[in-house]
């Protein structure tokens, strides 16, 4: 996994994306499928970063990079603020995914059944490990990653 400083044209937000490798960062951001997870901005750039130098020899220790110019929560964390965060990513989660059926870690299997016709097309979502998810595209297969982490319906927000 490579970690980019990515930042948005409108706002100038900066946040952290992680993503396989340069071309998937390069495949993703030509598709149109990176956008900033604070005021959803599809035109976005990498930042300057600061590079993770190992602080001494063969030690894993990372020398610390600065943080974003834009915090997500204001104040410190007000609880009641945080609380209301966590409820807007709930309901444009469940906004976003209306119509859509979870599958759990059998996404790659029915996806790849609705791919080759021997199940009828619909629209899921579920699990899928970064390898097989690259497998899927590679092999023609209509995926997109969720701009937002997704849990499974019996779990609670």
């Amino acid at each position: 996994m490579i970690v980019f400083d990515l930042k948005c044209e409108g706002q100038g937000h900066v946040f952290e994306a992680w993503f396989g490798s340069s071309n998937d960062y390069a495949d993703q951001q030509a598709r149109g499928l990176i956008a900033c997870p604070l005021c959803g901005d599809a035109r976005v750039m990498k930042a300057v970063m600061a590079p993770a130098v190992a602080a001494k020899g063969n030690s894993r220790a990372v020398v610390p990079r600065p943080e974003a110019t834009t915090p997500v929560v204001a104040n410190g964390g007000d609880e009641a603020k945080m609380r209301a965060l966590v409820d807007a990513l709930a309901q444009a989660q469940s906004k976003a995914l209306e119509g859509s059926t979870w599958v759990g870690r059998g996404f790659a299997e029915q996806a790849r059944a609705m791919h080759y016709g021997e199940q009828d097309r619909a629209s899921i979502h579920g699990e899928v490990a970064p390898q097989e998810a690259k497998a899927l595209i590679a092999e023609g297969v209509e995926v997109a990653p969720l701009p937002f982490p997704v849990i499974p319906p019996e779990a609670k927000n």
